[in-house]
């Protein structure tokens, strides 16, 4: 047994190193400077649900900017950080995630995201006057995921023949459109360096919007759980996004009656090295009503699922633990 003198750590689950090599290494790749695109964005949704997108045409520079931001934000000493939290939902948070008894070693702030005009949730130390590059290198950042976004959900329609080619876009680009982004921070843990284990940052789950951006810096840490149970890890590429169709799409793996799939991820920390991600999540309207797409049911196929609103999924997932099956009491 494994004991870890600090306090801080006594709630967070530790995870065995996994063995050498153990990476994925055939994740699928949807390159958006080639013919065939859409194609090979719908056959990942069906593969994994989980995919890399090269050649999007966005600034390596534009995410640097806000990795920098964020670094400074969180090197601030712990009393300054707590100014904008707890998160209820939204705001600072530090190695407590959600309500429901969630713990990582990992410190992040959270944003709900308003589309016309964009704005965030505010903070207190957005308001200093020192903050103006951050929330600059905030605003360019929302933006140019808003555009990959969309431009990756009209792909999707076209590629499983769906008309309008907005028929998922438009759904969370909208006034009402439901948008959370995240900026993770997973510190160094020095006392791990001689153990072979990890400390879990962010534990086993699915995302709970439509479909999510992912970057993050050069160190490792993310992990994908494979069809067969086993989890493997998932290099950093600090010039590409990863694109998770998150149950799919509470709403897609609905929308598309379980055509599409979502991946189960997680976040170790291994005390090497931090890191730092930002995820943008996109979801519709809490209004708006979730259920398959009859152009993709085939004849005499029924729902795998009742329909429900947006705002009924996301209230059943704020009482739910991170790993628990969210679409589960959707289910017929």
């Amino acid at each position: 047994m494994v004991v870890l003198a600090d306090e801080a750590l006594d709630q967070i689950p530790l995870i065995r190193s996994p063995k050498h090599g153990s990476n994925v290494s055939d994740i699928p790749l949807v390159d958006l400077s080639m013919p065939g695109s859409a194609e090979a964005l719908v056959g990942a949704c069906e593969e994994l649900g989980f995919f890399k997108v090269v050649n999007h045409g966005i600034p390596v520079e534009l995410a640097q900017r806000l990795e920098a931001e964020a670094i400074k934000f969180f090197a601030l000493p712990q009393l300054d950080k707590e100014k904008s939290g707890p998160p209820n939902p939204f705001g600072y948070g530090n190695k407590t995630i959600g309500p429901n008894g969630d713990v990582g070693w990992v410190e992040y702030l959270l944003f709900a995201i308003t589309s016309a005009p964009l704005s965030y949730t505010s903070m207190s130390f957005l308001e200093e006057p020192s903050a103006c590059s951050f929330r600059s290198a905030l605003k360019e950042y929302l933006l140019a995921m808003r555009k990959l976004a969309s431009d990756l959900l009209r792909l999707m329609a076209e590629g499983l023949k769906i008309e309008p080619r907005d028929a998922f876009s438009r759904l969370v680009m909208g006034e009402q459109s439901d948008g959370i982004f995240r900026l993770n921070h997973y510190p160094k843990c020095p006392i791990l360096e001689k153990l072979n284990c990890s400390l879990t940052g962010f534990g086993e789950h699915t995302d709970p919007q439509i479909i999510s951006v992912l970057r993050s810096n050069s160190s490792t840490g993310l992990q994908i759980s494979l069809k067969d149970g086993s989890w493997v890890a998932v290099p950093p590429d600090q010039e590409s996004f990863f694109i998770n169709t998150v149950y799919v799409m509470a709403g897609t793996q609905v929308l598309t009656n379980g055509r599409f799939r979502s991946v189960r991820h997680r976040v170790l920390a291994n005390g090497l090295k931090s890191r730092v991600s930002m995820i943008y999540f996109f979801g519709p309207s809490p209004a708006e009503r979730i259920a398959p797409l009859p152009q993709l049911m085939g004849e005499g196929e029924q729902s795998k699922y009742r329909e429900f609103t947006w705002g009924e999924y996301k209230k059943a997932s704020y009482k739910s633990r991170l790993s628990d099956d969210r679409l589960g009491q959707f289910e017929k």
